[in-house]
């Protein structure tokens, strides 16, 4: 079975206008490994959760930890503006 938090990190990386390679560099990973990290089809690989944090930074995009609390039954709400 499919994670839906799996599903949305790898749209989150796929779907950045950071390219893909940059942003694996970016958050210290090879570019392979990343993309085998994010595969909701490749069950053999995790991605940690300081990758993730690092993902949603370099992106900006925090779809996962909305999804994430969602889960467990909470909201998330902004404290300061960029």
């Amino acid at each position: 079975m499919i994670s839906d938090l799996t599903k949305i990190v790898h749209g989150v990386v796929l779907g950045s206008p950071k390219p893909a390679k940059a942003l694996a560099q970016d958050v210290g990973k090879p570019y392979s490994t990343l993309l085998r990290e994010i595969n909701p089809y490749d069950g053999g690989a995790k991605l940690g959760a300081d990758t993730l944090l690092s993902i949603m930074k370099e992106t900006k995009n925090i779809e996962p930890l909305q999804y994430m609390a969602e889960q467990l039954g909470y909201k998330i709400e902004r404290t300061q503006k960029d």
